[in-house]
């Protein structure tokens, strides 16, 4: 899947938080409907069978519970996405990446062969089913799923997300059987397009001592056995060494990390202009950087909103020069399926915070995760168009506020900035009650109604704008007429 993904470590964050948060977009032409669930021990099966690949997997006894945000119509398998398990771990999966022809041919992707029937390797559409319910720290997440992708392999290249109270990992395949990971550092944020984007990487603590590097046991020797190291000195690339620079990705992706750092970083590095550092087409974007302020929840999901306003690429620019806008493929897409940001939160309940459809028009709710269900308002996701879930009532809203876009603009400013004061405001009280109870039924019977507060919040914000915005489109139809009847 198309996806943009930004991690934040904890001394990063205005609130001490460890922060993964991913844009899950669907392939061109097609929209993906989703909810959110939680998932029970009782439901996770033994024997697991992908359905792109038909891949079977025998999982561990006793996993935990965990929440998901899977495909809401049956057929193209689970696809759960991201999620948080009783021990508090965050798992977002994935970020499609790219890779080089030298990879590929030295380790080639594992695809399910329909003549033979001989199963190909796992992806995005089991990992979290494989790898979340099992593990109980960030860091055993990457092993976990390090030790999957080397027995049974992987038929596409992509990145993943775990995190927990302290640390966040980030993991990326190398075709079908390699893999590395680095320990996202606390003072910095990463921004990730569709593209391999790790660029440092030390190999020695990798097969060593493992304190920020991970990766595949035979690495190093896959690497000087197909001669994969670009670098003339002793540093390691292995963004040149594992990745891609493609005209398509100078497009595609790295406008986006571009976007997200100039954001972030607006005083660090010139970004446009004569004499610029970066551009939106540079190679040799910062995997990581340190912010100049301290980012918030509404940061991570401005940033993973935008269509590059304020530059000249913004397709909803109305005016001067027009002629770059939509030039470069923005971040808030119209087929954008979920945002999904997890907030390992110090000395408080973890929060995941999640929005359905186009970015640009939506809103998010922060979700108490550890519940035994979600609301149905965000769980009852059918194939069906209807205002009785969050999912389709964001879909509309989008539509109709991009046509009308001079006109609902404002529109959806007041409701996205509602929305977020009065999540906050439940979120500020739920804690608060929290402090003083520690019978664990008890406080999920707490985060059980406070989810169900936000969603009825959500809901009659939602309604009340999908009302304004529908008006604010008929107003412009084209047999419009200003004469009332005498």
């Amino acid at each position: 899947m198309a996806c943009t993904t930004i991690l934040v470590g904890k001394n990063a964050t205005y609130d001490g938080s460890c922060m993964i948060a991913r844009n899950d977009d669907s392939a061109a032409g097609s929209y993906t409907a989703k909810k959110c669930v939680v998932v029970h021990p009782q439901e996770q099966p033994k024997k697991y069978e992908s359905v792109i690949s038909h891949a079977i997997v025998d999982l561990p006894e006793n996993p935990m519970r965990y929440t998901a945000v899977p495909n809401a119509v049956e057929g193209e398998g689970i696809w759960a996405a991201c999620g948080v398990n009783e021990a508090g771990v965050g798992m977002s999966a994935t970020e499609t990446i790219t890779s080089n022809p030298r990879v590929l041919g030295a380790d080639p992707l594992v695809a399910y062969d329909p003549q033979t029937q001989t199963p190909g390797g796992i992806g995005e559409e089991d990992f979290v089913v494989l790898v979340l319910p099992y593990i109980r720290s960030a860091r055993e997440g990457v092993l976990r799923l390090g030790s999957l992708l080397e027995k049974y392999g992987t038929y596409e290249m992509n990145g993943i997300a775990f995190s927990d109270g302290d640390e966040i990992w980030w993991m990326e395949t190398i075709g079908g059987h390699h893999w590395i990971a680095r320990k996202v550092p606390d003072d910095v944020y990463v921004a990730m397009p569709n593209q391999f984007g790790i660029d440092t990487f030390d190999l020695e603590d990798a097969l060593g001592k493992q304190e920020n590097y991970c990766c595949s046991k035979d690495l190093k020797d896959f690497i000087d056995r197909f001669h994969l190291n670009l670098s003339f000195d002793s540093e390691f690339d292995p963004r040149a060494a594992f990745g891609s620079h493609d005209d398509a990705d100078h497009v595609y992706n790295t406008p986006r990390a571009w976007y997200i750092e100039k954001v972030l970083n607006p005083h660090t590095k010139k970004w446009e202009g004569e004499g610029a550092d970066y551009t939106p087409e540079s190679d040799d974007l910062p995997w990581c950087m340190s912010p100049e302020k301290k980012i918030t929840v509404e940061d991570v999901k401005y940033v993973l909103s935008s269509t590059f306003q304020g530059t000249p690429y913004d397709p909803y620019k109305g005016y001067g020069d027009r002629s770059q806008a939509g030039m470069y493929r923005s971040i808030g897409v119209n087929r954008t399926s979920f945002l999904g940001l997890i907030q390992h939160r110090p000395d408080k309940e973890v929060l995941e915070w999640i929005a359905f459809a186009s970015n640009a028009f939506n809103v998010m709710l922060p979700f108490y995760p550890q519940v035994s269900q979600m609301p149905a308002y965000v769980a009852n996701t059918t194939a069906e168009v209807t205002t009785e879930n969050f999912y389709w009532t964001s879909r509309m809203i989008a539509a109709m506020a991009d046509a009308s876009y001079k006109q609902s603009h404002n529109l959806i400013e007041r409701y996205q900035n509602k929305v977020a004061a009065k999540a906050h405001e439940i979120v500020y009280k739920t804690d608060e009650k929290l402090k003083e109870i520690t019978d664990p039924s008890q406080r999920q019977a707490i985060c059980e109604a406070a989810n169900e507060e936000i969603c009825a919040m959500a809901r009659e914000c939602a309604q009340d704008t999908l009302g304004k915005v529908l008006f604010a489109l008929t107003e412009q139809m084209k047999n419009a007429y200003a004469r009332s009847d005498a």
